[in-house]
């Protein structure tokens, strides 16, 4: 393996590290709307809805950063 794959290979790595990001941002997400309906059971049904829109945003960027590490393996 040359320095060129092997950079690479580390690019791509680095790359799919943005799923910790989005990870830690899910779980942060969730146990906030856990409080949230734990004080205001009422709410619940809004409340779900804005977590289920926020992870989904939030996952885009792991979604990105998987398409950039198989971009870079396999394109180059």
């Amino acid at each position: 393996m040359d320095l060129a794959q092997g950079l690479v290979a580390l690019a791509a790595g680095l790359a799919v590290f943005t799923g910790i990001g989005s990870c830690l941002g899910q779980g942060y997400a969730a146990g906030k709307a856990v409080e949230a309906v734990g004080k205001n059971p009422e709410a619940s049904g809004e409340i779900r809805t804005m977590l289920m829109l926020g992870a989904g945003i939030a996952e885009t960027a792991a979604i990105y950063g998987l398409l950039i590490a198989f971009l870079l393996l396999f394109a180059f």
